[in-house]
């Protein structure tokens, strides 16, 4: 039985960098394949409303969200560093560049290790052409991807596919109609592949 996890995150929500790690294993565990689909997270929020100020505005809730993360990266068994900055859109870029190579979930990865599990910054040029050595991509080629027009036309579409589809934040995972929000909600989507799994071994 062949299903598909659409996977809406920006990389920089240390939420969807948490629930990546997670999502990779449940989806090897029912042999689903995740389709990666990078948007603007701010886009996203602005689409439905929300236009109130980012947790880092908030200097209390920061401070808990800190302890909060590091308590996951720790359940999870993760690196966790603050990532640079938060001008992720080459990197989300990245992503379909990736896809061309048949790299994408390698690319992930290894972009989410660079930034939250190192505390790189996702716009800087150096750790761009890391990310593509470590790949045998031209560095040079990568990098014009992501100023292309291409690379733009892409990321836009899917950006708005996602506002069309109801998403307002990131991580959020997709299974046909049904969606989940969040890092903490996993474990229901995984229950929904239980049941799934079990019905149509059931019936098979």
């Amino acid at each position: 039985m062949h299903t598909t996890i659409d996977f809406y995150f920006d990389f920089m929500s240390p939420f969807a960098y948490l629930a990546h790690h997670r999502l990779a294993a449940t989806a090897a565990e029912y042999a689903c394949e995740i389709n990666y689909k990078p948007i603007d997270l701010a886009q996203a929020k602005l689409a439905v409303g929300n236009t109130g100020p980012s947790n880092r505005e908030m200097p209390i809730k920061l401070k808990y969200l800190v302890k909060d993360l590091k308590r996951w990266a720790e359940m999870y068994g993760l690196p966790f560093g603050f990532i640079g900055n938060v001008n992720t859109a080459k990197l989300n870029k990245g992503v379909f560049y990736a896809q061309k190579q048949g790299r994408v979930g390698d690319y992930v990865n290894e972009a989410y290790r660079l930034t939250w599990g190192e505390s790189g910054a996702p716009d800087d040029v150096e750790l761009l052409r890391k990310l593509a050595l470590s790949f045998d991509w031209d560095p040079i080629a990568f990098l014009d991807y992501l100023d292309s027009g291409e690379a733009a036309n892409l990321y836009q579409a899917t950006i708005d596919e996602a506002i069309s589809r109801g998403v307002f934040g990131v991580p959020t995972m997709t299974i046909d109609d049904e969606m989940w929000w969040g890092n903490d909600r996993l474990f229901m989507l995984e229950a929904y592949l239980a049941e799934r799994f079990s019905s149509a071994k059931a019936t098979a």
